[in-house]
């Protein structure tokens, strides 16, 4: 499943990132290491790869700037791998447009099955089967596009599975356990904030299109589409 396809490693630890190389390459996956954002960006300039495993504290651009930076033309996924552990950093990368972020020191086994997830959701996501209508909501699959009121709306990898999720069953209220384990397809360990991050970038984005509300808040249980 995973030969083939060519991680980018933006690490500007030398360990680290040989760390990081040798356990995608165990995993059957090629990797390209970068040292710095500026490198970063010119591998993904001038190369194709299927996700970026990125750090924050780089030399040249950060890794902040780099996500803005790759969002305003890509929706590759994007995990970062940082040592900074506030929540606050957390939703803020991810309001930026990344797809996951793992703490450091990392397991290994988790950085694989992670980097798995994601590539498993951008190459062949079930929830991407067919066109889906909900109002004046169009998702199309084959070109993983979404349009409100025939305005596109640019969305992250992460954010196009949970409107997905959401259209293909409207008025059904979603927990937080469930969206996790149908989207990232895995066990649920508790509210990190994640969930609730991306919903609401789903939510600004179609503030500035409509001032009709889509996603509710269900207290207690989640969210559904309404």
């Amino acid at each position: 499943m995973n030969e083939g396809k060519r991680i980018l490693v933006i690490e500007d630890d030398e360990e680290i990132s040989k760390l990081l190389s040798f356990i995608l390459t165990k995993s059957g996956m090629d990797s390209v290491v970068a040292y710095s954002g500026t490198e970063g960006l010119l591998q993904l300039q001038n190369n194709t790869f299927d996700l970026i495993l990125l750090d924050l504290m780089l030399p040249g651009k950060t890794g902040e700037e780099l996500i803005k930076q790759v969002r305003e033309e890509s929706m590759i996924p994007i995990i970062v791998i940082s040592a900074k552990i506030d929540i606050e950093n957390k939703v803020q990368v991810l309001k930026m447009g990344a797809d996951d972020y793992i703490t450091k020191p990392f397991n290994q086994e988790e950085v694989v099955a992670r980097v798995e997830v994601q590539l498993r959701k951008s190459s062949a996501n079930p929830l991407r089967t067919a066109e889906k209508v909900w109002r004046g909501l169009k998702i199309n699959s084959e070109k993983l596009s979404v349009s409100l009121e025939n305005s596109e709306l640019q969305l992250t990898n992460a954010e196009f599975d949970i409107l997905s999720l959401f259209v293909s069953q409207p008025e059904h209220a979603f927990s937080k356990k469930e969206i996790y384990e149908r989207i990232w397809k895995g066990t649920y360990l508790g509210d990190d904030n994640t969930i609730s991050v991306h919903v609401s970038n789903l939510r600004k984005k179609i503030a500035e299109i409509t001032s009709d509300e889509y996603i509710k808040t269900i207290w207690g249980v989640g969210f559904m589409l309404k």
